[in-house]
């Protein structure tokens, strides 16, 4: 049996942070490879964004290059395909460089995946989406190693055993990450923006895609985000076969009382209002000083 994800980042990526001035990492040669030859890895799961933190990392390429180098693999159509180091190359673009230093390695699809979900995973703050594919991806890639040598029951048990070692959430934490995958992406979009509550996604994950459907149009309709316990009514007829218009109508048209509002504020538009050096203590001050003002105008 292959070894597992974690043999592969012990290797891949501690090497990498000691590499020296010489120019290798790990006995390996960095090479200085054309950004236009570093291609997205197939359905990378990881969003990237222009953020505070994204705007950050291109400062610092600006001032002292990219200090850790990328891990990528040929493509049989040409170029390179990027295992690790897909921030680094969009923030090396707002930079003005054209190139990026990286690693190349002979790695099979299923290594491949491993290294780049947890080249990721080690972040913090992901969103719903990102985890929940890049659980799926690195449970398949899993099952695929475990599932070659030995039979599919004890392959998935393997499989989740090992990916629950390595991310640190439960088992059933990890199975219920994965059912986000079968929502459509408006309602995944829903959960990354916490307009949808985690535990109601998993609920509605369990709808068909026609019933997810029948559910998106009537809560554009209604203007409504279905509750946890609503998410487990409609849970509930969908199984009894009986999800039709008229219950997914009246589920959402039941009133549980009123919802508390909840506004997110993203960073990367307060921070052209406040100072670097301001806490959020601080800024929560200003807002509501000013939203008293306001309030005081009559509005």
């Amino acid at each position: 049996m292959k070894s597992s994800a974690k043999n592969i980042i012990m290797t891949s990526f501690d090497d990498l942070f000691t590499a020296g001035a010489g120019g290798e990492a790990g006995g390996e040669k960095i090479r200085e490879i054309p950004l236009e030859e570093l291609h997205s890895f197939r359905n990378h799961p990881f969003k990237i964004l222009e953020d505070a933190s994204m705007e950050d990392m291109a400062d610092s390429i600006r001032k002292h290059g990219v200090l850790v180098p990328g891990i990528v693999r040929k493509r049989p159509e040409g170029g390179y395909e990027l295992i690790a180091g897909h921030r680094r190359r969009y923030a090396s673009k707002l930079a003005g460089r054209t190139t990026m230093p990286a690693v190349v390695r002979e790695l099979d699809d299923d290594d491949a995946v491993l290294a780049m979900v947890d080249s990721n995973l080690q972040r913090e703050n992901l969103l719903p989406s990102e985890k929940a594919w890049a659980y799926k991806m690195k449970l398949d890639a899993l099952k695929h190693q475990g599932m070659k040598s030995t039979s599919r029951q004890v392959g998935e048990k393997y499989s989740v055993n090992i990916l629950s070692e390595d991310s640190g959430d439960s088992a059933r934490n990890i199975h219920r990450y994965i059912s986000l995958t079968r929502l459509l992406p408006e309602l995944l979009e829903m959960a990354d923006d916490k307009k949808l509550a985690f535990n109601a996604a998993v609920e509605l994950s369990c709808l068909s895609r026609d019933e997810q459907g029948l559910l998106l149009d009537l809560m554009k309709e209604l203007c409504v985000i279905p509750s946890l316990v609503q998410a487990g009514r409609l849970k509930k007829f969908s199984r009894e076969g009986t999800l039709c218009w008229e219950a997914v109508t009246g589920v959402l048209r039941k009133a549980e009382g009123p919802s508390p509002v909840q506004v997110t504020l993203k960073q990367s538009r307060l921070k052209h209002f406040f100072p670097e050096s301001y806490t959020q203590k601080q800024i929560e001050e200003v807002i509501f000083s000013l939203l008293e003002e306001w309030k005081g105008r009559g509005n």
